[in-house]
């Protein structure tokens, strides 16, 4: 018979379930471009499954988007921001751009497919400080 100190509930660490716990306690572990490193200038080249995407930050979390749906449908050039990235399902980073093996989701819908590699390159001013 369980003590009143003994949790039901709590699930083995070892049941390899991704809880959105354990999801938030990995997240700073992710290899990928956060937010927060991301200055205006920037050019950020993700390929993923199926296409190639470009961004250009330009600021205060917004970015100038190429390839991929946006060249399919006509929008290359649209300005979006990122909603965040997702391990395919609803738990979203919003302070992440990209990281491999994640999926990008725009603020206008627009989901990726699985990222395979992310390449920041840095304007020539910054990247000599």
């Amino acid at each position: 018979m369980p003590t009143a100190s003994t949790s039901i509930r709590q699930a083995p660490a070892e049941s390899g379930v991704r809880t959105l716990d354990r999801l938030a306690a990995d997240a700073q572990a992710i290899d990928g471009v956060w937010s927060e490193a991301v200055e205006a200038g920037d050019f950020i080249v993700i390929r993923t499954r199926n296409s190639v995407y470009a961004l250009v930050a330009l600021g205060e979390g917004r970015y100038r988007a190429t390839g991929g749906w946006f060249e399919a449908t006509g929008a290359n050039g649209s300005d979006v921001r990122i909603a965040g990235c997702t391990w395919g399902g609803a738990a979203i980073h919003t302070r992440l751009v990209a990281a491999a093996g994640m999926f990008l989701e725009f603020d206008n819908g627009v989901r990726t497919t699985r990222i395979k590699d992310v390449r920041v390159f840095r304007t020539e001013s910054r990247s000599a400080h």
